[in-house]
C-alpha cells in the first residue's frame, strides 16, 4: 500500500464510515430476517424468500435446534425474533451499541453453530453467518460510534 492509501485507510472519517456501514448492515440483516418470517418479502416459495411465514420459521427453528424439547420451539422462535427486532433497532439507532453488538455476535455465533451441527458447515458459511458474527464482535470492540444515540448522549454528558 502506498503512503497516500495508508493515510486514507487510517483516517478517522474512513474508520467512522466503515463502523457506521457495519452497524447499519447488521441492523438491516436482523430486520430483514424478521420481515421474511412475517411474509413482508413475499409468500413462501417466492424467489429469495427463506420462510415467508412464521410457521415455516418455527419449522426451521426446530430443525436447527433438534436437541431442544419440541414444546419449547415456539418460545425459542419468538425469543429469537424479539432479540432480532431489539438488536436491529438498537443497532440502527446506535443505542447501547457496544452491548448490542456483542450480544448480536453471540446470537449469530450460536446460530452459525446450530446450522453447522444440524445441516452442515456449508450452510453457515454460504449464508455468511460466521462472518456476520465476526463483524458484530468487531463492532463491539470498535468505537466511538458516529451518527448514533450513544454519541449524542456522550456529547450531552460532556457538555
Amino acid at each position: 500500500m502506498d503512503t497516500k492509501s495508508e493515510g486514507w485507510a487510517r483516517s478517522s472519517n474512513s474508520k467512522n464510515a466503515c463502523i457506521l456501514f457495519l452497524r447499519l448492515a447488521l441492523a438491516a440483516s436482523f430486520l430483514s430476517a424478521v420481515a421474511d418470517r412475517f411474509g413482508l418479502w413475499g409468500p413462501p416459495g417466492k424467489s429469495s424468500v427463506a420462510w415467508g411465514n412464521f410457521v415455516n420459521f418455527e419449522a426451521y427453528t426446530a430443525l436447527l435446534n433438534w436437541f431442544v424439547p419440541h414444546g419449547w420451539i415456539p418460545l425459542l422462535a419468538w425469543v429469537d425474533t424479539a432479540l432480532e427486532v431489539l438488536f436491529g433497532i438498537s443497532l440502527f439507532l446506535g443505542l447501547a451499541t457496544r452491548f448490542t453488538a456483542f450480544a448480536s455476535g453471540v446470537l449469530l455465533l450460536l446460530f452459525a453453530l446450530a446450522m453447522t451441527f444440524s445441516t452442515g458447515v456449508e450452510s453457515a458459511l454460504s449464508y455468511s453467518v460466521f462472518t456476520a458474527s465476526a463483524g458484530a464482535f468487531l463492532l463491539a470492540f470498535s468505537g466511538p460510534y458516529c451518527c448514533s444515540i450513544d454519541n449524542l448522549l456522550k456529547q450531552k454528558k460532556a457538555a
